[in-house]
């Protein structure tokens, strides 16, 4: 990953996990490591071009693994590394505040609610 300079924590923060699914790709591999399709299923909005990409990126910056299953036709499993690992604090946090916000608003939803005992 190429340095940059960043103004504050939070920024260099986002510049890891900011994305439009890059949080919701790291909290479905908190527990298991997933083949891609069973992340494309897990997040059915994301077009495989930009799940693809996501991916790529956390692979880049050190939050993921990605290895190649030599099956016909190979497959490709995703898993966090220790750098991955560390961030799940913090979207933990962030599913919590959401579940909050959405109690707020008189919304559920079950995306994380299951896995956070």
């Amino acid at each position: 990953m190429k340095q940059t300079q960043f103004n504050c924590p939070v920024e260099a923060t986002l510049s890891l996990i900011g994305g439009k699914y890059k949080p919701l790709i790291l909290w479905h591999l908190r527990e298991t490591p997933k083949h891609y399709m069973e992340l494309q299923r897990l997040i059915p909005r994301a077009t495989p071009k930009m799940l693809s990409q996501q991916l790529h990126d956390l692979e880049e910056c050190g939050m993921i693994d990605r290895a190649v299953i030599p099956e016909k036709p190979p497959k490709t499993k995703y898993s966090l590394t220790a750098f991955g690992k560390s961030i799940i604090p913090v979207i933990d946090a962030m599913c919590n505040w959401g579940t909050d916000y959405l109690k707020e608003l008189d919304m559920q939803t079950s995306c994380c609610l299951m896995s956070l005992s």
